[in-house]
């Protein structure tokens, strides 16, 4: 047996499906050998076809859990899922700046659920633009979050990489624009920092079950930063792990499924 490398901090909702959120957090950064601590931002009550409730969590309280582990666990990476309003967007990252601003932090920006829910309150993007994104070590939005970032719509790999050069321009040391919303056979991601543009391509699984997939490759890339990876690394390995997890989902719910968190730890067996 081996002890977890690595302390990841996650400050996001719960998914009752199982599928995103903490749960898909929680998943992730333990199949992928490393610790996973939480501060829950939000209850919600979804499944595989939609968020049908979401009970907030104060900010008060987000920020309680968030000092408690950090004072006595400690952290090697944060990663920030669905922070719901200004509020709580304040909160957080008041409390990222008094306890771990030295920590790297990795920003998922989540604005709306799979189904289609929104997860933020319009009046909150501003506060995503100017209190999270300025503090990222890495930006993780899909088409339509780089849309709202970027101000502008994307309909090519070239506009994703204008979109990541505007989000750059808001603070972020780097951001990971996410293709998959693009048409096509091949899905292609953008990274872009300070040394410049790499692009991620793989093939296209046609599947419904892709719940979770923003959060689980922003776990992953949060538990490679905090097992000390470069972060090309680490968005290699994550993509790699979230593709393999897709490939082997287990086809639950009517709607959009969750993927196999699971495949590092025990082999997917078809006869089953």
């Amino acid at each position: 047996m081996t002890r977890p490398q690595g302390r990841v901090l996650a400050v996001a909702g719960s998914d009752s499906g199982g599928g995103a959120g903490i749960q898909a957090d929680i998943k992730t950064v333990t199949a992928l050998g490393g610790f996973a601590m939480t501060a829950i931002t939000a209850l919600t009550a979804q499944n595989t076809q939609g968020v049908e409730g979401i009970v907030a969590v104060g900010p008060d309280f987000i920020a309680q859990q968030m000092r408690l582990v950090l004072d006595d666990i400690g952290a090697d990476c944060i990663k920030t899922g669905m922070l719901h309003s200004a509020e709580v967007i304040e909160a957080v990252a008041g409390t990222y700046d008094e306890l771990a601003a030295d920590v790297p932090l990795v920003v998922d920006p989540v604005m709306v659920a799979k189904g289609g829910h929104s997860l933020l309150e319009v009046s909150a993007i501003d506060a995503l633009k100017g209190e999270m994104v300025r503090r990222a070590t890495v930006l993780t939005p899909n088409l339509p979050e780089a849309e709202a970032l970027a101000g502008f719509e994307i309909g090519n790999v070239d506009d994703m990489k204008r979109a990541g050069e505007a989000i750059l321009g808001l603070g972020a040391e780097a951001v990971l624009v996410k293709g998959g919303h693009l048409a096509g056979d091949t899905v292609t991601d953008i990274l872009l920092d300070g040394g410049g543009v790499r692009s991620f391509e793989d093939s296209r699984i046609e599947t419904r079950h892709t719940h979770g997939t923003g959060c689980t490759l922003a776990s992953a890339i949060a538990t490679g930063l905090a097992q000390g990876l470069a972060l090309g690394d680490a968005v290699t390995r994550g993509r790699a792990y979230v593709r393999e997890a897709i490939s082997t989902a287990p086809g639950f719910g009517k709607g959009h499924g969750p993927m196999n968190h699971g495949h590092t730890v025990a082999p997917f067996d078809d006869t089953c």
